[in-house]
């Protein structure tokens, strides 16, 4: 059954090059392990909410836009083996991006297993 790790973060507008080049190679890392697919959607129509919302979450700032990204797997021991593997160590590839162009400490993230899909 596939697997998905989800993530949520308020990335500054004038860092969006240096996000999408940083997502870039993430993202070949991530196919590398075994990731089907991943996807990094940059905020077109994200308004602000009262009670919740998606910049509410990540406490969004002024000059930033939210960014909704997702990893879907082949199962979870795939995606368990990768994140086990960056935290070791293995690949020193994952090293030389530890300096992310946002504020990793208002990301959200989580892993999910489909329910539905059409």
């Amino acid at each position: 059954m596939p697997y998905i790790h989800g993530f949520l973060a308020a990335v500054p507008s004038a860092n969006r090059t240096a996000f999408v080049d940083h997502a870039t190679r993430a993202a070949a890392l991530f196919r590398e392990a075994g990731a089907i697919a991943v996807r990094e959607c940059w905020e077109e129509d994200v308004p602000d909410g009262e009670v919740t919302s998606f910049p509410l979450a990540v406490k969004r700032k002024e000059g930033e836009a939210v960014v909704f990204s997702w990893i879907e797997w082949p199962d979870r021991e795939t995606a368990d083996a990768c994140f086990a593997a960056m935290e070791r160590g293995d690949d020193p590839r994952w090293a030389e991006m530890s300096e992310m162009p946002f504020d990793g400490k208002r990301m959200i993230w989580g892993g999910f297993t489909p329910v539905v899909e059409a």
